[in-house]
């Protein structure tokens, strides 16, 4: 079921939404200061490519490096992209299909305004353990 939710989800938004976090990644990595932006931002993308059966988890040494710059990553990408996932939520909710697309994409949002001091884990598993 994994694999069919996630081809439904890549035709209808995954694509769009993982280019739109790789542009901001690019965007991001041209300045050197913002190379760990632009890391975080692929990696998103990469998730909002092939999101279910995967789930984020916070980083256990994640420290106040991480909040100022989620804090910096908020004003410059993250309203930005919740709002792209926003719009595509709405978008997906119109028919039966698509709700657990949209709902997906709306749990996505957290992750896309705070994605320092995140890990994407497989479903399931736990390395904290």
């Amino acid at each position: 079921m994994r694999i069919l939710l996630n081809i439904i989800w890549l035709i209808f938004g995954g694509l769009w939404l993982a280019l739109g976090y790789f542009v901001f990644g690019l965007l991001m990595c041209v300045l050197i200061i913002t190379i760990p932006f632009g890391i975080a931002s692929f990696r998103i993308g990469l998730y909002a490519l092939w999101p279910f059966g995967k789930t984020v988890i916070d980083k256990p040494t994640a420290g106040v490096a991480s909040l100022i710059g989620n804090v910096i990553w908020l004003i410059l990408a993250g309203i930005w992209l919740a709002i792209g996932h926003i719009a595509s939520a709405i978008l997906m909710a119109i028919t039966i299909i698509g709700i657990p697309l949209a709902i997906a994409n709306l749990k996505m949002i957290p992750v896309s305004l705070m994605p320092l001091g995140k890990e994407i884990v497989d479903a399931g598993s736990d390395p904290r353990n």
